[in-house]
């Protein structure tokens, strides 16, 4: 049985946030959990706190046993973009886009 947890509209980059994702991808949660824990940028952090959502999920809702479990899939998609400007010269505007990401994890129970 696949178990989701998803955080929405988080305030990183897809393509930093995929950096982060692709350490923990098939590893067992243990491990996985050690990987986000010491690296060191703020997608990991986000990507601990989905992890450990997906893994209470897991746990709480379907009755899986929680040594069993490794993360099946995660993966980072493309969200809003807030667009702002900054004031350059003469009078001009460069756009500035601030990217969002939704980050979802999915936990299996390995046979």
């Amino acid at each position: 049985m696949d178990v989701k947890a998803t955080a929405r509209t988080i305030r990183v980059t897809p393509r930093k946030a995929r950096l982060a994702l692709d350490l923990i991808r098939g590893k067992d949660i243990k491990e996985a959990q050690a990987i986000l824990k010491f690296t060191p940028n703020h997608s990991a952090k986000v990507a601990a706190k989905v992890l450990n959502s997906a893994i209470a999920n897991a746990v709480n809702n379907h009755n899986l046993d929680q040594d069993k479990l490794y993360v099946k899939k995660c993966y980072a998609d493309e969200s809003v973009t807030l667009k702002r400007y900054r004031a350059r010269a003469k009078g001009m505007a460069a756009p500035i886009h601030k990217r969002t990401s939704h980050i979802s994890v999915i936990v299996a129970e390995r046979d």
